[in-house]
């Protein structure tokens, strides 16, 4: 969070460790053991010393003591250079966002950068398979990725691949929506796979450039919503009848989809549902 997020009346922090010159583990009379990230803040600091509170530039609460160690431990293993670099793209992030981020992005961007940066370091090129899925789930967030790769690859002297942007714009909208990263996740991997069951089904190579190929990607994500969050939607019943009548090949295709979705989000997907799906499936096969 940002200094002045909370009000601490004046109250200052006792130094438990000093991780690096840019990173202390400090205690706080109220929310008890924290994180204060600062230029040259842990710089001759020892166990005991004093920190007032306008020295810091961020601080975050892991209220998670599994969440502590395991930040620590990833502190004290990363390279200066990286973490600071890490630490100004999340700085860059909070600032687009302009709303709190889960402060869980501290322990798993960081993770994440580390792992992709040994990756380069050692050769390896670690695909992203849902890439194009992502870019059209999450449009702000990729094209925030987009920067911050830009931006570590400047301060690091690096040139990150690009699957990288979408595994980074699934950290940010896992911290932004406060969803679990595996959930985020399985966005991405079940519309890749109801893709595969279009292409399947319809016998075609769907055109994953397409602009209606991007309608049918946004529209499915809002269903996936709809259905967890058990929203129901109207049915239509004489668009319904003229749907299957005139497009029966799109229509069974749109329940095979729905019951692609059923299996995988383990809830009822609504009939409704089949009226809109085969009017964009429609859209995908009549260019």
């Amino acid at each position: 969070m940002d200094k002045g997020a909370v009000d601490f009346v004046k109250e200052s922090f006792v130094v438990k460790k000093s991780l690096n010159n840019n990173v202390l583990i400090v205690d706080h009379q109220k929310y008890g053991e924290v994180v204060l990230i600062g230029k040259g803040i842990g710089f001759g600091k020892n166990q005991g010393d004093i920190i007032e509170e306008q020295s810091y530039d961020k601080m975050f609460v892991l209220k998670n003591q599994k969440e502590q160690e395991q930040y620590k431990m990833l502190l004290t293993d990363t390279d200066s250079e990286m973490l600071e670099a890490v630490q100004d793209v999340i700085s860059y992030i909070s600032d687009q966002v302009e709303q709190p981020l889960n402060e869980h992005i501290h322990i798993a961007l960081t993770d994440h950068i580390t792992f992709a940066l040994k990756r380069l370091q050692q050769g390896m090129d670690l695909k992203n398979p849902f890439l194009i899925e992502t870019k059209s789930l999450y449009p702000f967030e990729y094209n925030l990725a987009n920067d911050v790769v830009e931006l570590l690859n400047e301060k690091l002297s690096v040139r990150l691949p690009e699957g990288e942007v979408g595994f980074i714009a699934l950290h940010i909208h896992s911290s932004i929506s406060n969803k679990s990263l595996s959930e985020v996740n399985q966005y991405s991997q079940l519309i890749s796979q109801l893709t595969e069951v279009i292409e399947d089904s319809l016998k075609i190579t769907v055109d994953r450039d397409s602009v209606n190929y991007l309608r049918l990607i946004r529209h499915i994500r809002y269903t996936i919503e709809r259905v967890n969050s058990g929203e129901t939607v109207s049915e239509p019943e004489k668009l319904l009848f003229l749907l299957k009548k005139e497009y029966p090949l799109c229509y069974n295709t749109s329940w095979k989809m729905i019951k692609v979705m059923q299996r995988a989000l383990n809830k009822p997907v609504y009939e409704a549902e089949a009226v809109y799906l085969t009017m964009h499936l429609y859209r995908l096969t009549n260019k």
